[in-house]
Protein backbone atom coordinates (compact mmCIF):
# COMPACT_ATOMS: atom_id res chain seq x y z
CA UNK A 1 0.00 0.00 0.00
CA UNK A 2 1.22 3.44 -0.87
CA UNK A 3 1.67 6.29 1.70
CA UNK A 4 -0.81 8.95 0.25
CA UNK A 5 1.10 11.74 2.31
CA UNK A 6 4.26 11.11 0.51
CA UNK A 7 5.36 14.08 -0.74
CA UNK A 8 6.75 13.30 -4.28
CA UNK A 9 9.64 16.20 -5.27
CA UNK A 10 7.76 18.16 -8.88
CA UNK A 11 11.69 19.84 -9.38
CA UNK A 12 15.26 20.07 -8.90
CA UNK A 13 16.71 21.54 -5.97
CA UNK A 14 19.26 24.06 -7.10
CA UNK A 15 21.94 25.29 -4.86
CA UNK A 16 22.01 29.17 -3.27
CA UNK A 17 23.55 32.08 -4.99
CA UNK A 18 26.13 33.71 -3.07
CA UNK A 19 23.29 37.10 -2.63
CA UNK A 20 21.03 34.47 -1.32
CA UNK A 21 23.52 32.75 1.47
CA UNK A 22 24.33 36.14 2.36
CA UNK A 23 20.51 37.50 2.91
CA UNK A 24 20.09 34.18 4.79
CA UNK A 25 22.73 34.87 6.89
CA UNK A 26 21.27 38.39 7.93
CA UNK A 27 17.73 36.91 7.96
CA UNK A 28 18.63 33.94 10.35
CA UNK A 29 21.79 35.13 12.01
CA UNK A 30 23.85 32.28 14.19
CA UNK A 31 24.00 32.61 17.86
CA UNK A 32 27.19 32.60 19.15
CA UNK A 33 28.32 29.51 21.63
CA UNK A 34 30.66 31.57 23.61
CA UNK A 35 27.05 34.13 24.28
CA UNK A 36 25.28 31.21 25.71
CA UNK A 37 28.21 30.29 27.81
CA UNK A 38 28.78 34.25 28.99
CA UNK A 39 24.75 33.97 29.52
CA UNK A 40 25.36 31.16 31.75
CA UNK A 41 28.02 32.50 33.81
CA UNK A 42 25.70 35.71 34.80
CA UNK A 43 22.45 33.59 35.12
CA UNK A 44 24.73 31.80 37.72
CA UNK A 45 26.02 35.09 39.33
CA UNK A 46 22.58 36.07 39.49
CA UNK A 47 20.79 33.30 40.78
CA UNK A 48 24.04 32.46 43.24
CA UNK A 49 22.63 36.44 44.89
CA UNK A 50 19.16 35.48 45.01
CA UNK A 51 19.93 32.28 46.80
CA UNK A 52 21.69 34.30 49.78
CA UNK A 53 18.99 36.95 49.55
CA UNK A 54 16.65 34.46 50.06
CA UNK A 55 18.22 32.26 52.97
CA UNK A 56 21.43 34.67 53.55
CA UNK A 57 23.46 31.69 53.54
CA UNK A 58 26.86 32.37 51.53
CA UNK A 59 26.99 28.44 51.64
CA UNK A 60 24.25 28.20 49.58
CA UNK A 61 24.63 30.88 47.16
CA UNK A 62 28.35 29.31 46.46
CA UNK A 63 26.87 25.62 46.01
CA UNK A 64 24.45 27.25 43.75
CA UNK A 65 26.89 29.19 41.81
CA UNK A 66 29.23 25.34 42.01
CA UNK A 67 26.01 23.93 40.37
CA UNK A 68 26.35 27.09 37.52
CA UNK A 69 30.00 26.30 36.70
CA UNK A 70 29.61 22.75 36.21
CA UNK A 71 27.57 23.13 33.35
CA UNK A 72 29.53 26.35 32.31
CA UNK A 73 33.09 24.86 32.21
CA UNK A 74 32.71 21.91 30.64
CA UNK A 75 30.65 23.72 27.83
CA UNK A 76 33.08 26.39 27.07
CA UNK A 77 35.95 23.42 26.88
CA UNK A 78 33.59 21.56 24.28
CA UNK A 79 32.89 24.55 22.55
CA UNK A 80 36.94 26.16 22.29
CA UNK A 81 37.65 21.90 21.13
CA UNK A 82 34.89 22.10 18.60
CA UNK A 83 36.26 25.76 17.46
CA UNK A 84 39.41 24.88 16.59
CA UNK A 85 41.55 24.67 13.64
CA UNK A 86 41.70 20.73 13.73
CA UNK A 87 38.19 20.28 13.84
CA UNK A 88 37.56 22.15 10.45
CA UNK A 89 40.05 20.02 8.41
CA UNK A 90 37.61 17.47 7.32
CA UNK A 91 34.03 15.96 7.37
CA UNK A 92 35.36 12.65 9.60
CA UNK A 93 37.84 14.54 11.66
CA UNK A 94 35.09 17.16 12.93
CA UNK A 95 32.65 14.30 14.04
CA UNK A 96 35.89 12.21 15.87
CA UNK A 97 36.15 15.50 17.30
CA UNK A 98 32.71 16.03 18.46
CA UNK A 99 32.93 12.70 20.35
CA UNK A 100 36.12 13.59 21.75
CA UNK A 101 34.59 16.60 23.26
CA UNK A 102 31.54 15.64 24.20
CA UNK A 103 33.41 13.14 26.35
CA UNK A 104 36.09 15.77 27.98
CA UNK A 105 32.83 17.49 28.52
CA UNK A 106 31.33 14.39 30.26
CA UNK A 107 34.49 13.62 32.15
CA UNK A 108 35.02 17.05 33.69
CA UNK A 109 31.24 17.41 34.64
CA UNK A 110 31.08 14.40 36.61
CA UNK A 111 35.03 15.32 38.06
CA UNK A 112 33.91 18.36 38.87
CA UNK A 113 30.52 17.17 41.07
CA UNK A 114 32.88 14.51 42.35
CA UNK A 115 34.94 16.83 43.91
CA UNK A 116 32.49 19.25 44.72
CA UNK A 117 32.12 18.15 48.76
CA UNK A 118 36.23 18.82 48.91
CA UNK A 119 35.82 22.00 47.05
CA UNK A 120 32.90 23.96 48.65
CA UNK A 121 32.54 24.17 52.27
CA UNK A 122 29.17 23.53 53.79
CA UNK A 123 28.13 22.17 50.61
CA UNK A 124 24.10 21.90 49.70
CA UNK A 125 23.61 19.19 47.41
CA UNK A 126 19.92 20.21 46.91
CA UNK A 127 21.20 24.16 46.24
CA UNK A 128 23.90 22.65 43.90
CA UNK A 129 21.54 20.43 41.77
CA UNK A 130 19.16 23.27 41.17
CA UNK A 131 21.97 25.72 40.23
CA UNK A 132 22.92 23.35 37.80
CA UNK A 133 19.14 22.47 36.52
CA UNK A 134 18.50 25.97 36.41
CA UNK A 135 21.86 26.38 34.48
CA UNK A 136 21.00 24.16 31.36
CA UNK A 137 18.06 25.74 31.07
CA UNK A 138 19.70 28.85 29.72
CA UNK A 139 19.79 27.33 26.42
CA UNK A 140 16.44 27.36 25.83
CA UNK A 141 15.77 31.11 26.81
CA UNK A 142 18.72 31.87 24.61
CA UNK A 143 17.19 30.49 21.70
CA UNK A 144 13.62 31.92 22.71
CA UNK A 145 15.70 35.40 23.00
CA UNK A 146 17.30 34.60 19.38
CA UNK A 147 13.84 33.89 17.91
CA UNK A 148 12.34 37.39 19.53
CA UNK A 149 15.86 39.35 17.84
CA UNK A 150 14.85 37.32 14.41
CA UNK A 151 11.29 38.63 14.32
CA UNK A 152 11.99 42.09 14.79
Amino acid sequence: MRDQHAVQPTQSIEPLSREQAQQLRERFPALSVWWVIAAQLAFGVLASGVAWASTGKGAVAGSVFYGCLVVAIPGALFARGLTSQFSSINAALASFGFFVWEAVKIGVSVFMLAAAPGLIADLNWLAMLIGLVLTLKVYWVALLVRRKRKIA
